[in-house]
């Protein structure tokens, strides 16, 4: 791990991409500052009837727009320090892809498999109570989400807890994304994250000279993958790039790493973990235990995905990192040491601050579905499938042929709700992707500080035009 805090980490990115604006130093100042940490310490009763205090935290990292955005992680190790760093990259992040959203994140202290399922919901609609009572949680305050061991059902106990407090208000159930379908959720979130990965590494591969200055063919065919970290992200992101043609070649997690240059199915490792045994447990070339599972960072690739969570390439390990490309899946695997070295090295960085913003991406489409009380595609599907129909048909007329029903199947079909929200991660991802090397050439400097200058500039115009900043 790196000796230097995730915090400083993220603000040395940010330093860094600072130098390339002509920005007066107090608004930089303002824009790197975080505005408000909200600190809360509760009691659990424990189901043998101990009593036990429970720290949490919320950071609104940026108010330059309302709601701030951030998901929710429950870790042993989790700390002020950790939660407003990744407050600050959701900042930074909304910023770039256009999401209309300050930054925000939340973390509670404590090891999730030392609970019982009932302890864990107590602590969760208790933290929901604690940021209620400080105007930490609103569909117009503060939107809670999904992070690392918080998923749809935490999410819905929060979202419960939230509905009970608020009373009779139109939008409250917008406060919470992430959710169930069945609460309010949106098709497609759970894996929204990784296929965010996968669209903008696609979208990276796909640049031919890029692409040749790595002695690699553009497109994801037969590019080999290492993926540290098979949850929900890396285990999505995984399934579509092997889709793709890519060969997963290496798997990460605490228990242990595996290696085969055959490749892996995700879907038969996928049941393999489900069904409670460890990668250790599958075919593989080789196999590492979980005190060598980091080396598994180091071995030959063409694309490493770090997946799972911060500071995982430092400035030990950078020097031996053998990957052409460095797709950041988590928020902030790279030590900001460590990327300098990456960089120095030629080694091809796609950042955090994009690459893992599909998530986030997919909440805004799940806060406006809230918002709007309307299920993307229900207006629509029907009306595009009849159009589609409408023109096969006069295609039959004017060529005399006819289109066997199947055709009309397959092709006069309207989009789903799941059609649209990918759709629109898609476009996002690409014109994401496009505008950050657009600025990269033009800045002559990496895709990092491509995208933290974008985010910056962005943050600093909505600043000056509120007036909050001359």
């Amino acid at each position: 791990m790196s000796a230097i805090p995730f915090l400083a980490q993220v603000n040395l990115h940010f330093d860094r991409a600072a130098v390339h604006l002509d920005l007066p130093p107090g608004l930089i100042a303002l824009i790197k500052a975080c505005h408000a940490v909200y600190h809360v310490s509760f009691p659990l009763r424990r189901d043998n009837g101990s009593i036990e205090v429970i720290d949490a935290w919320r950071a609104h990292h940026s108010v330059h727009r309302l709601p701030v955005k951030g998901g929710i992680r429950i870790a042993a190790n989790v700390s002020e320090d950790e939660v407003t760093a990744l407050a600050a990259l959701m900042t930074y992040k909304c910023a770039l892809l256009d999401l209309p959203f300050g930054g925000a994140k939340g973390v509670i202290r404590a090891r999730k498999s030392h609970y019982s399922d009932a302890e864990l919901e107590r602590i969760f609609r208790r933290y929901t109570f604690e940021l209620h009572r400080r105007n930490c949680i609103g569909p117009a305050v503060d939107v809670l989400g999904p992070d690392l061991g918080v998923g749809e059902r935490e999410l819905a106990w929060i979202s419960d807890t939230y509905l009970s407090l608020a009373g009779p208000e139109d939008d409250a159930i917008g406060a919470v994304t992430g959710k169930p379908i069945s609460l309010g959720g949106v098709r497609g979130r759970t894996e929204a994250t990784g296929r965010g990965v996968f669209f903008g590494l696609r979208e990276a591969v796909a640049d031919p000279e890029d692409m040749r200055a790595l002695g690699l063919s553009s497109g994801l065919d037969g590019k080999r993958v290492v993926i540290q970290g098979i949850g929900n992200v890396g285990y999505h992101a995984g399934k579509f790039l092997a889709s793709a043609g890519a060969i997963i070649v290496g798997l990460l997690e605490q228990e242990g790493a595996i290696y085969d240059s055959r490749g892996f199915d995700l879907d038969a490792v996928g049941a393999e973990r489900a069904a409670g045994r460890s990668l250790l447990d599958l075919p593989a070339e080789a196999k590492f235990g979980p005190d060598d599972c980091f080396s598994g960072l180091e071995w030959d690739c063409d694309i490493l995905l770090p997946a799972a969570v911060e500071n995982v390439i430092v400035e030990e390990n950078a020097p031996r990192i053998q990957a052409k490309i460095v797709a950041e899946g988590a928020n902030g695997p790279t030590s900001a040491a460590a990327a300098e070295i990456l960089r120095q090295r030629g080694i091809f960085q796609i950042p955090d601050l994009y690459l893992n913003a599909g998530g986030v991406t997919v909440s805004y489409f799940e806060w406006v579905k809230n918002l709007t009380h309307v299920r993307f595609g229900r207006m629509e599907r029907r009306f595009e499938a009849a159009s589609i129909a409408r023109i096969l048909h006069a295609v039959e007329a004017l060529t005399g042929q006819t289109f066997d029903r199947t055709v009309f199947d397959a092709v006069a079909v309207g989009p789903s709700e799941e059609d649209l929200v990918t759709s629109g991660l898609e476009e996002t991802m690409i014109l994401g992707y496009q505008s950050i090397r657009e600025k990269a050439r033009k800045l002559g400097t990496d895709l990092r500080s491509a995208a933290f200058s974008i985010s910056i500039e962005k943050v600093a115009r909505a600043y000056m035009e509120r007036g909050i900043f001359p």
